[in-house]
C-alpha cells in the first residue's frame, strides 16, 4: 500500500531524528533477557508476599486457573513466566493455601513445569485424563472454597471459558463441585495490587511514555501546514517500535482550532487534520513494558508567527484542568467506591464553577485495569457494578478527565482540556507516578525560536 507523501516524509527523517535526540534519549530500555529476568523476579515476589495474604483475606483455599492456547485467561497471563507468551495446549494452574508459614503451593496440571514456581503435577503416562488428575489433586487437599475465574463484574476475572467450566464440573466429585465459587474479588485484588518492587520501576515506564510524547510534540516532527494528525499518530507507532516497546492501543492525535465551532475539527475536509499554527493539539498515548501499562493525555500548542507562548486563555484553561485533577484525587479515600468518589468530585467541581467530566480507571497489568471505575464519559451519574467496587491501597489509576473552558482570545469558544496521568494510591494520598502536565508543550519551543 502506498504511503501518503506526508508520512513518507516523516519516516524518511526518522534516522536524522534519532541522531538528534542525543541526551534527550528516554530511560534505558532493558534487553529482552533482562526484561524476562525482571518479570520472573517480580512474579516470584508477588506469589511469595501478596498472594497468601490475598487468598486469606478473601477466604479462598484453592484457586484453579485453566486456559487453552490462543484463548488465554487474562489472569493466567500474569502467572506465566516471561518466556511463555501463551498457554501451552491446556494449562491448568492450581494454587493451594497450605496455611501459616507454609505459604501457597503452586502446581501445574500440565505436561511441563510452568516456570520455576509451578511444579508439574501431571504424568499422562500414569493418568491420561488431565481433568481426572486435577480432580485427584483437589480431592487430596480437600479445600473448603475453590475459586474459579467466573465474574459478571470484571472481564479480566471472567476468563474461564464455558467448555473448560463444564469439563471441570464433570471431573470433580459432586461434594467438591459445590465448593466452587467466583474468584472475582481475589482475581481483582491480585490484578490491581502493585508491589514495592514494581513501584520502584513504574516511574521510569511512565517517564518513557512522557518522553516519547514530548518527542512527537516538537518541531522536529511536526511541520505546520504539512504534518497531519494521522502522520503524527503513525510516527508515535513507529517510534514505539524503534525503541523496542509495544503499545496496547493506537495513539490518537486531535486538533482544537479557533473558529472550528467544535472541540476538534471533525468536518471531514481532506485538509482538516493538517496541523496549523494556532492549533491546540491533544494526544492519547500508552505503552506496555514489563507487563505494566501507561495511559497519558497531554496538550501542545503550535505557535503562530510572533508568538512566544500559547494564548493566556489556554494557559489558564490548563490550570482549570489541573484543579479538577486535584479535586478528584483529593476525594480518593480508602474504602470509598468509585461512584462515591465520582459524585463527590463532580459536586465539588460544580461548586467551583468547573464544567467537568470524569472517567478515571485503574491501570497496571491492563490498560483499562481491574478495580473501581470512577465514571465513564457517557455515565456521569455513576457506573453500576464496577463503580461500586471500593478503592484499595497500593493501586494505580489513570486520572482521566476533561474540563470545558471558554477561551477569550477565541471569542469565548469552548475547548476541552483533556488530561490523563498515571498515579499511585498508597492508602492515604495520591502520587503521580512521573508527575503531570502543568505547562502547555509549545511547538516550536521558544528557545528554538530565539536561537534562529
Amino acid at each position: 500500500m502506498r504511503l501518503s507523501c506526508h508520512l513518507s516524509l516523516l519516516i524518511c527523517t526518522l534516522f536524522l531524528v534519532s541522531a538528534a535526540y542525543g541526551q534527550a534519549d528516554p530511560p534505558r530500555v532493558l534487553t529482552m533477557e533482562q526484561r524476562a529476568e525482571t518479570i520472573d523476579r517480580w512474579l516470584e515476589y508477588r506469589m511469595e508476599t501478596i498472594l497468601p495474604d490475598l487468598m486469606r483475606k478473601h477466604e479462598i483455599d484453592m484457586w484453579i486457573i485453566s486456559a487453552r492456547e490462543y484463548n488465554e485467561d487474562p489472569v493466567i497471563k500474569t502467572f506465566l513466566p516471561a518466556t511463555w507468551l501463551a498457554a501451552r495446549r491446556r494449562t491448568i494452574l492450581v494454587l493451594f493455601d497450605r496455611g501459616g508459614d507454609e505459604g501457597v503451593e503452586a502446581l501445574a496440571v500440565a505436561r511441563y513445569d510452568v516456570g520455576t514456581k509451578f511444579t508439574r503435577a501431571w504424568t499422562p503416562e500414569e493418568q491420561p485424563d488431565q481433568w481426572a488428575r486435577l480432580a485427584e489433586i483437589v480431592a487430596e487437599r480437600n479445600p473448603r472454597k475453590i475459586a474459579i475465574n467466573r465474574s459478571e463484574l470484571f472481564a479480566t476475572a471472567d476468563g474461564l471459558t464455558y467448555s473448560e467450566y463444564e469439563l471441570m464440573q464433570s471431573a470433580l466429585d459432586p461434594a467438591l463441585r459445590k465448593r466452587l465459587v467466583s474468584s472475582e474479588l481475589l482475581a481483582a485484588a491480585w490484578l490491581e495490587t502493585r508491589t514495592d518492587e514494581e513501584m520502584k520501576v513504574y516511574p521510569r515506564i511512565v517517564r518513557m511514555a512522557h518522553h516519547i510524547i514530548a518527542q512527537g510534540f516538537s518541531d522536529t516532527i511536526v511541520q505546520p501546514g504539512i504534518t497531519s494528525t494521522d502522520d503524527l499518530e503513525w510516527w508515535y507507532r513507529e517510534r514505539i517500535r524503534e525503541l523496542k516497546l509495544i503499545t496496547w492501543f493506537h495513539p490518537s492525535v486531535s486538533i482544537q482550532r479557533e473558529g472550528s465551532g467544535r472541540d476538534g475539527d471533525f468536518s471531514g475536509r481532506q485538509d482538516a487534520n493538517i496541523i496549523q499554527p494556532g492549533d491546540l493539539l491533544h494526544v492519547d498515548f500508552g505503552i506496555t513494558y514489563l507487563r505494566l501499562n501507561t495511559d497519558t493525555q497531554q496538550h501542545a500548542y503550535v505557535l503562530k508567527s510572533g508568538e512566544t507562548n500559547a494564548p493566556d486563555g489556554i494557559l489558564k484553561a490548563l490550570g482549570v484542568g489541573n484543579r479538577l485533577q486535584d479535586i478528584l484525587t483529593g476525594n480518593f479515600v480508602d474504602g470509598r467506591s468509585g461512584n462515591q468518589i465520582l459524585l463527590a468530585s463532580l459536586e465539588q467541581a460544580s461548586s467551583e464553577g468547573i464544567n467537568a467530566t470524569i472517567y478515571t480507571h485503574p491501570i497496571g497489568y491492563h490498560g483499562h485495569g481491574t478495580g473501581p471505575t470512577i465514571g465513564l464519559w457517557d455515565q456521569q451519574g455513576g457506573v453500576p457494578g464496577r463503580g461500586d467496587y471500593p478503592l484499595n491501597p497500593n493501586t494505580a489509576h489513570s486520572i482521566e478527565l476533561n474540563a470545558r473552558v471558554p477561551i477569550p482570545e477565541w471569542n469565548d469558544q469552548e475547548i476541552r482540556i483533556m488530561l490523563e496521568e498515571d498515579a499511585f494510591f498508597d492508602g492515604e494520598s495520591v502520587l503521580y507516578i512521573d508527575g503531570r502536565q502543568k505547562q502547555i508543550i509549545l511547538i516550536p519551543e521558544p528557545s528554538a525560536i530565539n536561537s534562529q
